[in-house]
């Protein structure tokens, strides 16, 4: 049947109107709301897809002294950068640094490692070649720059310590990240915000602080309160807009001051920064530790270890040169030894002997003792260091003479458990947590410690030992000034601490020295005055003469021994019978090697009469606590009284401006 084409026209142009009117309104209707509903969400994409966002380190807080001096720093950073994709392959990578080395000095070990990096590595991350660069240098990296693929200019922060090795050992150093410290920092940031390394939120904070860590102008805390306070130092990190192309490769950087970080915390010490030097300076070729503690306040005013490297030297890689002459020297720079350096206490201990006897009613204070140079204990002689001996003495000439036969006895009749109960009282046997890494417990030996730690009970001889601070018995130079600060102000001596504002540093675990029976601690006060006071003191003849302060700036008031103390010698070695002579003398110091010479100590507070400051001095191989060490304590005090180091209020940090190359206080 044939149809009429005519009549069904109309109706297949209606139906491809309706259909085409259809789609287009639909067009319309989408593209208005592309363009007008969802263009600030399209913008945006587009922004994220043209522009990247890198981590930007913060400012590090400055570490101040109680006076404002800035001990760390920021200054401006001058260094430079290498992005492996931009600069080739291998061959040119190893040509470009071969070229920039003719502008910035590069070690031949420096650019073996930069090569490694940037040839084995991601070839997307921008590795620090060099920093710390002069302007001269800067300047001309930048003009050469056309010709250096992949070499970047930038200027940033670099750690800085003004006052060099005075604070290498408490202030540590910042360097850059290795592996072990962005995972230790990664674990810290979770742990802080208490998210698993599993959740999306997890995995993406951990992606951000293994990018901070790995940026060319960030550093970590290697040691001391910088490692400690890492968190805290470094501040919340910013960000940069980063301008890429459609092939993510970043061509300029963007405007970002509404992205910048916050600053690390402004950290301010106890310590005062001259009283330090002058330390330092009184020590001279010395080596060895010196701690000083504010008995009113609890303030540690000075903390030295010495001698002690350049911090600086670190924060850009140490020398592998340099460093293997820092750790062999035998009089280990390395080594913190006010807080870490563990020591047989020697005749300082002595003190807390005396305590102890009286404490559990032992012996009286005037109970005497018969010192003919030796004693005959379990089987054996025991020396007094005087071979001639002492004659009759009680507890007081005991302390002034430092007679080694009257604490044998006395430790004898006290018993080893009440003397450690009294030496974990004046702050013996515990590490103090003061804000830095390390820190040791040394020993306070009992018969537990002894099964415990060497396997074996406790023997009577082990007790005859201890009565001198030899055996089993160490303690730490920090751990001395606390014991000597605690005779000086009694049971309400504050605890020490070394962080003043910045951060929080709790030390819960501190034993208090509670209340000793009447006259217990008047009793040792007036021994050890009798040390550094009263003729035939071990150290009374070595403190007639006057300062020796190197600077001679010291007034006579301040040079006499109104100070009280208590010498020691802590032997390095075991001393043979066949070491000794007819009249019981050992080879003297001096005939032995450096390395075998005794140990001299001392501790002292000043005033005699209304304590202000307590000391304890450690100068390794030192041979005599009261011919070398006494005079130091002297000084020391007598310069911390002239100038009132703890009456002055700590400095307190206000709002700063970075300006020049210095962070300073305004």
């Amino acid at each position: 049947m044939n149809r009429d084409w005519r009549n069904q026209f109309p109706s297949r142009r209606n139906m491809f109107l309706v259909t085409g009117g259809i789609l287009f309104t639909g067009l319309t209707v989408r593209l208005a709301e592309l363009q007008l509903f969802r263009q600030a969400e399209f913008e945006t994409k587009a922004r994220e897809t043209r522009i990247r966002l890198e981590p930007a380190p913060p400012h590090r807080g400055t570490i101040y002294d109680r006076t404002g001096r800035v001990l760390a720093g920021s200054k401006r950073n001058f260094y430079v950068t290498l992005r492996p994709e931009l600069a080739g392959d291998r061959t040119q990578i190893i040509d470009v640094i071969d070229r920039l080395s003719r502008i910035v000095p590069l070690s031949e070990n420096r650019r073996r490692s930069v090569t490694q990096e940037a040839t084995t590595g991601p070839r997307f991350r921008d590795i620090l070649v060099a920093d710390d660069l002069t302007w001269e240098e800067f300047a001309q990296v930048n003009v050469m720059s056309p010709e250096l693929s992949g070499v970047s200019a930038e200027v940033g922060e670099l750690r800085s310590y003004p006052l060099q090795a005075a604070f290498y050992h408490t202030i540590g150093y910042v360097q850059k990240a290795n592996e072990a410290d962005i995972t230790r920092m990664t674990e810290i940031e979770l742990k802080a915000v208490n998210e698993s390394i599993e959740s999306p939120a997890g995995k993406a904070r951990a992606a951000a602080v293994r990018r901070l860590y790995r940026h060319p102008a960030m550093r970590v805390g290697k040691s001391g309160i910088e490692a400690y306070g890492e968190v805290e130092l470094k501040g919340e990190p910013g960000k940069i807009r980063m301008l890429q192309n459609a092939g993510g490769r970043v061509i300029d950087r963007l405007p970002s001051d509404d992205l910048a970080g916050k600053p690390g915390a402004e950290i301010v010490l106890s310590i005062d920064a001259e009283l330090q030097n002058y330390a330092i300076q009184r020590f001279g070729a010395e080596a060895g530790s010196v701690v000083m503690i504010d008995v009113d306040s609890g303030d540690v005013v000075c903390m030295m270890s010495t001698p002690a490297p350049d911090p600086n030297a670190f924060v850009s890689g140490i020398g592998s040169t340099l460093f293997k002459s820092l750790q062999s020297d035998e009089r280990n720079p390395l080594y913190h030894k006010a807080y870490d350096g563990v020591y047989p206490p020697g005749s300082t201990f002595k003190t807390i002997v005396a305590a102890a006897a009286l404490e559990s009613g032992a012996m009286s204070p005037e109970e005497t003792v018969n010192c003919s140079g030796k004693a005959w204990y379990y089987n054996r002689f025991y020396n007094c260091w005087r071979p001639q001996g002492h004659g009759s003495v009680n507890l007081h000439a005991g302390l002034q003479k430092s007679c080694d036969c009257y604490f044998y006895r006395a430790a004898e009749k006290t018993g080893i458990e009440a003397i450690a109960d009294v030496a974990k009282r004046f702050g013996l046997g515990h590490r103090y947590e003061l804000g830095l890494t390390g820190g040791k417990v040394g020993s306070v030996p009992n018969d537990a410690w002894k099964r415990k730690v060497i396997g074996e009970q406790w023997y009577a001889g082990d007790t005859i030992s201890a009565a001198i601070g030899q055996g089993y018995v160490t303690a730490t130079p920090f751990q001395l000034a606390v014991m000597c600060a605690r005779i000086a102000g009694g049971e309400k001596t504050p605890d020490p601490h070394l962080i003043v504002s910045g951060m929080k540093v709790p030390d819960n675990t501190i034993t208090p020295m509670g209340q000793f029976k009447p006259g217990v601690i008047e009793a040792v006060r007036s021994g050890m005055f009798g040390v550094t006071s009263e003729p035939g003191g071990t150290a009374y003849s070595y403190l007639q003469g006057g300062s020796v302060d190197p600077k001679g700036e010291l007034p006579a008031p301040y040079t006499n021994a109104h100070m009280a103390g208590k010498s020691g010698t802590a032997q390095v070695r075991v001393i043979l019978a066949s070491e000794r002579n007819s009249r019981g003398e050992a080879i003297k110091n001096d005939k032995l090697p450096w390395r075998l010479r005794d140990h001299a100590l001392f501790i002292a507070y000043a005033p005699a009469d209304k304590p202000r400051y307590a000391v304890s001095i450690v100068i390794e191989h030192g041979v005599s606590g009261s011919g070398l060490a006494a005079p130091m304590a002297r000084d020391l005090l007598a310069h911390a009284l002239k100038y009132d180091t703890g009456a002055r209020k700590p400095f307190v940090p206000q709002q700063r401006e970075v300006a020049g190359s210095e962070a300073k206080p305004t």
